[in-house]
């Protein structure tokens, strides 16, 4: 049995998704019942919160997946599923966390991510890590200016960054569940280019049924947009913080493909990508899962 969290997210839906497809048995853990009512048939749902899990929730538990949402909480959160797992005889851990995360990073995320990489690695536990780099689809966030202007508006300057397919992370992060990896292994993962925010524009702009160019805005500008549209504070403050990494030149920037090697898959382009959610990026279907997740979205 795999006990997956964060699987009304966009990670962990995408791997949901794909242990169905693959004949896993799978149980999901999930604070609002309801948000679960389009999972496939087949998928146990247990209710419950990552701060306290239910002790159903590890029933039969070989391996158990571990993503939370992005807040103030998020070490205390996730160190406390760690603990659960601990006590319930659970095998093998898998945590979602991030590329570049470290104890010196100016991102905060990045910072509580290292922290609880190293708690895990502490816990007794087998465990494994993967640590991809942008997520695609943080992009559908920018659909609005794309629509309205023909415009990608980031503070981004001339930085390059090598964002990943969300299927791509999905099937490593099954193969790991399946038991697939090494214990102790932590795995980097990256899309097959290094684009600058121009050469995603382009790629953008040859589905979008539009022009659409890269507007390199003020990071205060950009702030005030997230707070303008309900994202809270600290999330916005993180988000200027990531976009500040990142235009000095990003340890995202550089392509690493190992972990697709490691496991069989294809790395997806971006425009592959763009492609397979044109109508997103047309404004004819709804973008999903905006800021679900987190910061593993950014």
């Amino acid at each position: 049995m795999i006990l997956l969290t964060g699987a009304t997210g966009l990670t962990g839906s995408a791997v949901l998704g794909a242990c169905v497809a693959d004949g896993l048995p799978v149980r999901a853990l999930v604070r609002d019942r309801a948000k679960a009512a389009g999972f496939p048939d087949g998928v146990e749902v247990v209710t419950g919160d990552l701060l306290d899990p239910p002790a159903g929730a590890f029933d039969g538990v070989d391996r158990a997946l571990l993503i939370s949402s992005a807040d103030e909480r998020l070490v205390e959160t996730q160190q406390a599923f760690i603990d659960a797992a601990k006590r319930a005889g659970v095998g093998h851990v898998v945590k979602l966390s991030g590329r570049g995360c470290r104890s010196t990073s100016g991102f905060r995320f990045a910072r509580m991510h290292a922290e609880i990489e190293r708690y895990l690695a502490g816990s007794g536990l087998a465990w494994s890590v993967l640590r991809p780099s942008q997520f695609m689809p943080v992009y559908f966030r920018e659909v609005p200016s794309i629509r309205r202007d023909g415009v990608l508006a980031l503070p981004m300057g001339e930085a390059k960054l090598a964002p990943v397919d969300v299927g791509d992370i999905a099937r490593v992060a099954v193969a790991l569940l399946r038991g697939e990896g090494e214990d102790g292994g932590r795995y980097e993962l990256t899309g097959p280019e290094a684009l600058t925010m121009t050469e995603v524009a382009a790629r953008i702009s040859a589905v979008a049924g539009r022009p659409v160019c890269y507007a390199d805005t003020d990071p205060a500008a950009k702030r005030a947009e997230l707070l303008a549209a309900g994202i809270p504070a600290f999330f916005a403050d993180a988000m200027d913080e990531l976009f500040a990494e990142r235009r000095t030149g990003a340890e995202e920037s550089q392509v690493d493909l190992s972990t697709h090697e490691r496991f069989g898959v294809r790395p997806t382009t971006f425009a592959a990508f763009a492609r397979r959610h044109a109508a997103v990026f047309r404004g004819e279907a709804p973008p999903t899962h905006l800021w679900a997740s987190g910061w593993q979205q950014a």
